[in-house]
């Protein structure tokens, strides 16, 4: 499924808020629709039951996390909710590298390379609503451009 054919499907209920402006929040919204056929495909074998359940949260976490920071009143209070959204995106990208053995190499990578994209731009966002730098070192990725990320999305048998 590439990512134009998704969005498609997205009820205007979603796509009508102003949160939907926000090109961080519909790739986490994205990756979490993506990730469910990754969650069952985990949940078939009992040795990743547990990555699957964590998986599924921080998934989850990620947009939802993002929805409530931007519906928070100060930029401080917004970059905090950022912040938590930055947590789950690098769990997300944890759970994806321990699953690569069930997921495959394909899916799991390409999963990582779009959590990549999730956090550069929370990376960005963060300080732009904090008023300072975030405490942590730069890291440089080495990615995939965002554009072939979308456009080939390698799924979960």
């Amino acid at each position: 499924m590439k990512y134009e054919e998704w969005e498609q499907k997205v009820p205007s209920a979603i796509k009508d808020d102003p949160l939907w402006k926000m090109t961080v929040y519909r790739q986490a919204l994205f990756i979490g629709d993506i990730g469910w056929f990754d969650v069952c495909k985990l949940a078939q074998d009992s040795r990743t039951l547990k990555i699957a359940g964590q998986l599924y949260d921080s998934l989850g976490g990620i947009s939802a996390t993002i929805a409530e920071g931007y519906s928070r009143g100060s930029d401080k209070d917004q970059a905090r909710f950022y912040e938590y959204a930055l947590g789950s995106a690098r769990e997300v990208r944890d759970w994806y590298f321990k699953s690569r053995y069930v997921l495959g190499e394909a899916v799991s990578l390409h999963r990582m390379n779009l959590t990549v994209q999730i956090i550069r731009q929370l990376l960005t966002i963060v300080p732009e609503h904090r008023g300072r730098k975030i405490r942590e070192e730069i890291a440089h990725y080495d990615v995939i451009s965002i554009d072939t990320l979308l456009s080939n999305v390698p799924m979960s048998d």
